[in-house]
């Protein structure tokens, strides 16, 4: 069943970062305070958000507490994580923890659909502010990082593939319950909607 579960999330993986990075860029130019790297890293986060939200949206709410066998994540904890780790993680970069939120009990305090959604939402808006108000100038700090060394701009690109591995990890579990993401369904009704064109053209 692992095995499985590594092939499935390998694949849809590798499928959501070829289109995630497809994608234009919103703040590449012209954002105040918002440039160069950092501007690509935020429209990264601005897409995982993108989806995130709309694939939690999408799970039914008898779905959250599902998980593909007892060791692994429940749907509600997938997202409960991603959103813990919009906090934790950009601690590393200078934005605080909001006062007053348990991030420590966040990953398994609720399967409650409109809470998950609630808090992942807010965790976003957070990373968001986080990345926006980091100077360009930190990019090259260095700080302790697991034994080693890194930058504040390698800890920025941990935290996108950090959020892909569970946006594929969310994907995976969707389908294997039958739920298509959002946005496959959008490419699907595009792809329809062409194919029918040139038939009502000729009506």
């Amino acid at each position: 069943m692992k095995r499985v579960l590594f092939t499935l999330c390998l694949f849809t993986l590798t499928g959501a970062l070829v289109r995630a990075t497809a994608q234009v860029n919103p703040y590449k130019d012209g954002t105040p305070g918002v440039t160069g790297y950092r501007s690509e890293v935020l429209a990264e986060v601005i897409v995982q958000e993108e989806k995130f939200t709309r694939l939690a949206e999408a799970i039914p709410a008898e779905k959250y507490a599902w998980r593909p066998s007892p060791d692994v994540r429940s749907f509600a904890e997938v997202f409960l994580h991603v959103a813990t780790a919009n906090y934790n993680l950009y601690t590393l970069v200078g934005a605080k923890v909001p006062e007053g939120l348990d991030v420590k009990g966040l990953e398994k305090s609720t399967t409650d659909k409109a809470k998950v959604i609630a808090t992942l939402k807010d965790s976003f808006v957070h990373a968001k502010k986080a990345i926006t108000a980091m100077p360009d100038a930190d990019l090259e700090k260095s700080l302790d990082w697991f034994g080693g060394k890194n930058t504040e701009r390698g800890v920025l690109l941990f935290i996108v593939r950090h959020g892909a591995e569970h946006l594929g990890q969310a994907i995976t579990y969707a389908r294997i319950v039958g739920i298509t993401p959002p946005w496959t369904e959008d490419t699907k009704k595009k792809q329809a909607e062409k194919k029918d064109a040139p038939a009502k053209e000729k009506q």
